[in-house]
């Protein structure tokens, strides 16, 4: 996803329509992406204000998922209407020098005026970022969860195979969650262990208000062999929030990689966060080929 220093071109000129911005933050000062009431940030306030500022008129941020309070992204994406021009790097350089030093923008372009960050999206991607180990996180506080509890990744695994596919995931959603439906289609979900890290890596056409959280809270459960493996499917089964157990804590999970069609132009993500990139394969770290997408992938409706 990020741009090479030479690629911050003055040569080419983007406005006057619609920008797509791909940018990243660290959530753990902010009470999620919506815009709050004065006092209270947000990562939309914030963004807005910068690039408002460059634009030399106010804008309206329309971003691909709205994230909660604690929880980060690798790669997010936004779009906003200008009737400014400007070149490549004067509005990457420009926003991120009005910018707090918890988000960044990595790439500004122009898209088709019929491109939507959210309602265009074909995925999302997650990942949940577990330490496993019996003293607390120091340096990474705040940037992954934690659990003392020995964790069996491969129980894990095996657990969240029954999550694909397309199902009533009404066991996984916030009692406040204000979607239409509680049906979603599950593209892949893995867990895996690195070293001291447990990491949960979770695709889906869209997703409901705290379901990463849920899944990882359940799954924990399941590593921890305080449920059996087959519990995942049962409560998937009963649609019930009641039985699914806890929700996991917020700053483990990053927003990693957003999906649209390739005439938008929008550039592939390099999953992310940043301290697992090396872990992973040249193909981990990149999304599922459009071929292999299901076809209940479709763009969503408002």
């Amino acid at each position: 996803m990020f741009l090479e220093p030479q690629q911050l071109t003055t040569e080419i000129d983007i406005g006057d329509g619609r920008v797509a911005l791909a940018f990243e933050y660290d959530g753990r000062d902010f009470h999620g992406w919506q815009l709050q009431k004065s006092g209270v940030r947000s990562v939309e306030s914030d963004l807005t204000a910068a690039v408002s500022k460059v634009a030399n008129h106010p804008v309206d941020l329309v971003c691909a998922g709205r994230t909660d309070a604690g929880v980060h992204s690798s790669y997010q994406i936004a779009h906003f209407e200008t009737s400014s021009t400007r070149s490549l790097r004067s509005w990457v350089m420009g926003i991120n020098t009005a910018l707090p030093g918890d988000i960044a923008v990595h790439w500004a372009g122009n898209a088709p005026g019929d491109f939507h960050a959210r309602f265009s999206a074909v995925y999302r991607r997650y990942r949940y970022v577990i330490y496993n180990h019996p003293v607390r996180p120091g340096i990474q506080r705040g940037q992954v969860s934690w659990t003392f509890r020995p964790l069996d990744a491969g129980c894990m695994h095996e657990a969240a195979q029954a999550l694909l596919g397309e199902h009533d995931f009404s066991a996984f959603r916030a009692a406040g969650c204000q979607s239409r439906s509680p049906i979603r289609f599950m593209e892949q979900v893995t867990v895996t262990r690195k070293g001291e890290f447990v990491v949960i890596d979770i695709q889906a056409n869209a997703f409901l208000h705290h379901m990463v959280r849920n899944i990882a809270g359940a799954l924990m459960a399941v590593g921890s062999g305080q449920q059996p493996v087959n519990w995942i499917r049962e409560i998937l089964e009963q649609r019930d929030r009641k039985l699914a157990g806890v929700t996991a804590p917020p700053h483990g999970l990053y927003l990693v990689d957003v999906g649209y069609p390739e005439r938008y132009g929008i550039p592939q993500a390099e999953c992310g966060p940043g301290f697992l990139r090396p872990w992973y394969s040249e193909g981990e770290n990149h999304p599922i080929p459009p071929t292999h997408i299901h076809p209940k992938l479709s763009v969503q409706k408002p």
